[in-house]
């Protein structure tokens, strides 16, 4: 491959996003590519246009509408069911309001917080020397925002396994065992976080565990590979099982926070937000699937 010509992965790298929206990107025509012996280019010199081209339209797009905190929400981050579930909600009591959220990982949201990229970021990031979750990290990946931390839900996080959990897996020990395939999150998500904390903590090498390799970016990628065979554990949540039939073996109970920079908080957006978390009906609703929501819009940190 010459420096004029990139693959998919090499593209992907460049522009800084997962392989498979690069795929996405092509089927809707919208990156610039060829094919060639079957397989996709990129001339690198249409690229770097492209990306110049589409800075050139989000200027003029902030022009011609100079606030749209009132009518779009941008979040990143964390991935959980209920992100997609509180949306039915939200747009019953606020039909105009519409949030568009990325599965990047807890610490690419609070990245994406950071650069202005995003106005709220899902997290559940654990610092294992102090127990704590996201405070402390807030120093390190928002050095350019004051950051809010508020409590949505606490969720338990554990072993999703096959219906009976036919391997008998019951603790990290266990997914060195031979013919045991681990299914594995991406770097920087909250769930990597916990498992790399827990390796490290039961003296484990990453290396001796078939699968650990194996990345998906959201909690029900995670249960389909159990639930097709392509895996035999994973990390997940509980609520995650319940939808899907699978068996649990439950790891540790986290908090789930919505981090934002202090300038926003009383922005309508994000109020509807919280106000649709704190329903009766929609806590109801889902509490049966392993969810807490006893803090649910409790401010746990604010910067000063």
């Amino acid at each position: 491959m010459t420096t004029e010509l990139m693959n998919t992965k090499e593209v992907a790298q460049y522009l800084g996003i997962h392989e498979k929206q690069v795929y996405a990107l092509i089927k809707a025509r919208r990156l610039p590519s060829t094919r060639v012996t079957g397989k996709w280019v990129f001339p690198k010199r249409l690229i770097d246009e492209w990306i110049e081209a589409k800075a050139k339209e989000g200027l003029s797009w902030r022009e011609r509408r100079p606030s749209r905190r009132e009518e779009i929400l941008l979040a990143s981050g964390s991935n959980d069911p209920l992100l997609e579930m509180v949306q039915t909600d939200l747009k019953r009591s606020h039909p105009q309001l519409n949030i568009f959220s990325t599965n990047t990982g807890s610490t690419e949201g609070l990245k994406a917080l950071n650069r202005g990229f995003a106005d709220v970021a899902w997290s559940h990031l654990l610092d294992g020397e102090s127990g704590q979750y996201n405070i402390p990290f807030l120093t390190n990946y928002l050095p350019e925002k004051k950051p809010v931390v508020v409590n949505l839900f606490r969720r338990e996080l554990g072993f999703v396994l096959a219906p009976k959990n036919p391997h008998h897996i019951r603790d990290f020990g266990d997914l060195t065992r031979k013919g045991i395939r681990l299914v594995n999150r991406q770097k920087g998500s909250g769930t990597r976080v916990l498992l790399d904390f827990q390796l490290r903590r039961h003296g484990i090498s990453a290396r001796k565990i078939v699968g650990y390799e194996t990345e998906v970016y959201t909690h029900f990628e995670v249960g389909l590979s159990i639930l097709s065979g392509e895996a035999d554990v994973g990390i997940a949540t509980r609520a995650i099982s319940s939808l899907l039939g699978l068996s649990f073996i439950a790891i540790t109970e986290e908090r789930f926070d919505m981090v934002l920079d202090r300038s926003t908080f009383f922005d309508e957006g994000i109020q509807a937000l919280l106000e649709a978390f704190q329903g009766p009906a929609f806590q109801n609703r889902v509490k049966k699937l392993g969810y807490d929501f006893k803090d649910c819009g409790k401010i746990v940190y604010a910067a000063p």
